[in-house]
């Protein structure tokens, strides 16, 4: 898997949605805002209190082309990615950081797509993901998420 590398101050667009489930192969839910803890996760999301695998981010334009190569549309909570970003690509090299409103995260690694979205989406969905699964952060500094807010890739 390549790492995508993004230079500092390039714009990601604005998060366009942000889904959430309580709990492992529980559907995920679109929610207008969350909040980002610091060192800990979203609240309310199955990963919120894990190590590293605080937040995970794709780009609307990776599920276009998902979609293009399917034959289907793939809806953003059907991922189960918590952030979807109306540009791309999504920084893959672990250490770069990126600005989601007054929110600041660190990449961990590319995030790869699980061969159960051949059953949550339709067959091939895991293949038409590949290289389009998003990319995993930590949150360095939290606050508030929100559905339009700007992303722009940071120095680290």
């Amino acid at each position: 898997m390549s790492l995508v590398v993004v230079e500092p101050g390039t714009s990601l667009g604005e998060v366009v949605s942000i889904h959430v489930a309580p709990a492992r192969r529980i559907p995920t839910r679109s929610v207008p805002e969350v909040v980002a803890e610091a060192g800990a996760g979203l609240v309310g999301d199955r990963y919120h209190g894990s190590r590293h695998r605080h937040v995970t981010i794709q780009s609307a334009l990776d599920l276009e082309a998902a979609g293009a190569a399917l034959g289907s549309v793939v809806e953003p909570g059907a991922t189960r990615r918590n952030l979807t970003v109306s540009g791309g690509p999504v920084p893959g090299r672990p250490g770069t950081r990126v600005r989601v409103g007054e929110v600041l995260l660190e990449v961990v690694r590319p995030a790869a797509p699980c061969r159960l979205l051949d059953d949550w989406i339709a067959p091939g969905a895991m293949k038409a993901m590949h290289a389009r699964g998003g990319t995993v952060f930590r949150i360095l500094e939290g606050g508030r998420l929100h559905v339009g807010d700007p992303v722009v890739v940071e120095s680290p």
